[in-house]
């Protein structure tokens, strides 16, 4: 049992780095420490304690995390200062030794962090509390809407992948889910608070089921049916586990909008090889192609890695072309960086810092002809935008079903509606187009 009276009148601030299954986990921890009685601190208040959740994707996210932890511990002098996530996994003797961190939990106890707590004394060093990554079993339920309409429903965590230039594996465990009765639950929890949109979220979310003996499609089809979502959108989906059957179902959803997130990482087989994907770039090409007979007007995302070891001028002039040629909407261009223990470290041939740029550079400007295309296609069509809320005197901003940005005029009303318009020309800045309410 714990005991809650020590949290009594307690401030909290919370700091999340990275992916949007992090900013899930962290909504769930906030929320469990407002049950036992920590208020969130508002701003210009010094808090009591201060919880990190942090990402390890590249050096950069290590550095940044660093960054926050020493500001956090500046800025609120006698907090108690937690840190969680995939870097605080991966290192956490060197989390530990940060100054002003307290406490350092790893995955499997990330989900638990109330009990961990205690009188929440501070010793002048980090207490580590970590289960090797091989041994992590726990799958901690997680759900975020955050300051926006739209819901984030954590439905898998972990990845039994391997990839040879990512941490991921190590930093939250072998592929774990909860039951679609119990992601069904949180749905139509979220539906009771309002809510109208969510997006699945997970490390690897289309390997589903391992430890339940269930798939991603049999929970697609039960989420379909909770009354009050009029909206789901899945994201990011390993190419071999995006099924026809899924595609199908969401082609003729009312719910699951067309809008697809299928990560690439290169468009040469050769790198693909290196990077010991489970796919090549026909199967990619094929499921583009399968979308796109079906819902031509879907939003399709990529994610793009440049610059990984082997990835030779020759390959990355065959994945660009490769992708110039592929009907997609947008790409999410990542440099690698390399992660220490990775598999990759092991091949020779290395990308210059200038040559990653360059390349990421590319690829960016692919990006923008390419999004910049699809909006322009749709400029005079009707749709359905939910908006989200903005200050007042601020334009508001919301999506159409196939993830079309929209800007309206300030209306209070409007927040978490559904509203039709008409679609007019780009905005001042060309992030989104007008819209005519009809």
């Amino acid at each position: 049992m714990i005991d809650t009276t020590v949290f009594q009148d307690k401030k909290a601030i919370y700091y999340t780095l990275g992916c949007k299954l992090n900013f899930a986990e962290t909504s769930t921890i906030g929320r469990a420490l407002k049950e036992a009685g920590v208020r969130t601190a508002r701003e210009g208040e010094k808090a009591d304690i201060c919880v990190i959740n942090t990402c390890s994707v590249t050096e950069m996210a290590d550095k940044k995390c660093r960054q926050v932890i020493h500001r956090l511990a500046k800025e609120n002098p006698g907090a108690f200062i937690v840190v969680t996530g995939c870097y605080a996994q991966l290192k956490p003797g060197q989390v530990a030794d940060i100054e002003g961190v307290d406490l350092v939990l790893g995955s499997e106890q990330k989900g638990d962090l109330l009990n961990y707590l205690g009188a929440m004394e501070k010793h002048g060093h980090g207490e580590a509390i970590v289960t090797a990554s091989k041994d992590i079993r726990k799958f901690s339920p997680s759900c975020s809407r955050g300051d926006r309409t739209r819901y984030f429903l954590k439905v898998q965590d972990g990845c039994d992948y391997f990839c040879s230039y990512c941490t991921i594996p190590y930093a939250r465990g072998r592929s774990r889910n909860g039951t679609i009765q119990e992601l069904v639950d949180q749905a139509r929890q979220v539906a009771a608070e309002g809510g109208k949109e969510i997006v699945l979220t997970g490390v690897n979310i289309g390997d589903f089921g391992k430890t339940t003996g269930e798939t991603f499609y049999d929970l697609v089809k039960a989420l379909d049916k909770v009354d009050g979502i009029e909206r789901y959108r899945i994201s990011s989906i390993e190419p071999n586990l995006l099924t026809d059957e899924i595609i199908e179902y969401v082609s003729h959803s009312s719910r699951f909008m067309p809008h697809f997130h299928v990560p690439l990482q290169s468009g040469s087989d050769e790198v693909l090889k290196l990077m010991r994907r489970r796919y090549d770039s026909a199967l990619f090409a094929s499921k583009v192609a399968k979308i796109k007979s079906l819902m031509p007007d879907a939003f399709i995302g990529v994610d793009v890695i440049v610059g990984t070891r082997g990835e030779m001028p020759e390959y990355f002039e065959k994945a660009y072309k490769f992708i110039e040629e592929l009907d997609v909407t947008q790409l999410h261009v990542f440099s690698y960086s390399e992660r220490p223990g990775t598999q990759a470290l092991k091949i020779d041939y290395i990308v210059s810092p200038e040559d990653k740029h360059a390349r990421s550079q590319r690829l960016l400007a692919l990006s923008d002809e390419k999004l910049k295309a699809f909006y322009s296609r749709h400029i005079g069509q009707e749709a359905v935008v939910l908006m989200e809320h903005s200050k007042p005197g601020v334009p508001m901003h919301g999506f159409t079903d196939n993830y079309i940005r929209v800007e309206l005029n300030h209306d209070d009303d409007l927040d978490n509606q559904l509203v039709h318009v008409r679609l007019g020309d780009f905005n001042e800045d060309g992030t989104a187009l007008r819209g005519i309410i009809l």
